[in-house]
């Protein structure tokens, strides 16, 4: 039951797709989906069945300028109710930043945002979803990153759901500050048709992650009556792949791959 609201850009002067789903479902979680959740927790379900509820806010935005980053973020509510009647909730999401070329700065201003954030609650958080970030979006079997990471944490449900949700009400007010000045700073950048395919290749690799391992794009997927054009709304308008491209040493290029095969520390 329940439902959202799907919207979606594509074809605009600045972002060539662009994707908000606002999503307020509940039901009964499939077998399926039932084992992926008792990866991370123990649930007793009822003949295979769990009843839950789970609201959530993501975006995906994929611009047009290989010079502007692609941005993510999802925050997400779940509850589910076990056999015995007792019910779990937790909280999850994060943020985080794909370039297709390197740009110290910008990758110090979206962290830095992101830590300011995540400070006004507990300076251990930052460090630990950090990592958490970069250890999630990996694509494991390019050996890389999806991209230089952000934030990202799931089943928190400590010290107590008040102060978990405004924790994640300062994640999702730090998106607009973090992105918004990039976008501003590079839409008028020029590029060539190199530039455009490297991002073409690199959004090949995002298509990868989100297909193969992205365990919301699973669990929609598992979701009876899920809306396929929402759950897929992340994937670029357009994508490429070469048979074993490589780009050349000391390349701008190979600058990004050197970063996704081995995370930085953006703010120290």
């Amino acid at each position: 039951g329940g439902g959202g609201i799907s919207c979606v850009l594509q074809d605009g002067h600045i972002f060539e797709k662009a994707g908000v789903n606002v999503s307020v479902v509940f039901g009964q979680l499939s077998a399926e989906a039932v084992q992926q959740m008792k990866s991370r927790k123990t649930l007793k379900d009822k003949d295979g069945k769990v009843p839950f509820c789970a609201m959530g806010v993501s975006s995906v935005i994929h611009p047009k300028n290989p010079h502007i980053p692609t941005v993510h973020f999802n925050y997400r509510y779940f509850e589910i109710e076990e056999a015995d009647g007792t019910k779990q909730w937790w909280f999850g999401g994060g943020t985080d930043l794909t370039p297709t070329y390197l740009n110290k700065e910008d990758a110090v201003h979206f962290h830095k945002t992101l830590k300011e954030a995540c400070d006004k609650h507990d300076p251990k958080l930052y460090p630990k979803y950090k990592k958490w970030c970069d250890d999630y979006f990996y694509i494991k079997h390019r050996g890389e990153r999806r991209g230089i990471g952000g934030i990202f944490f799931d089943d928190v449900d400590s010290p107590s759901k008040e102060e978990v949700f405004q924790f994640v009400q300062s994640c999702a007010k730090a998106i607009v500050p973090c992105y918004v000045p990039i976008v501003k700073k590079h839409r008028h950048d020029p590029f060539t048709p190199e530039e455009k395919l490297w991002q073409q290749l690199r959004r090949g690799r995002y298509v990868e992650f989100n297909l193969v391992y992205d365990r919301g794009t699973k669990f929609g997927l598992a979701t009876p009556g899920s809306r396929i054009e929402s759950i897929l709304m992340s994937l670029p308008l357009t994508a490429r792949w070469e048979y074993m491209h490589t780009p050349p040493e000391n390349s701008r290029e190979a600058e990004i791959l050197e970063v996704l095969r081995n995370p930085k520390d953006w703010v120290h």
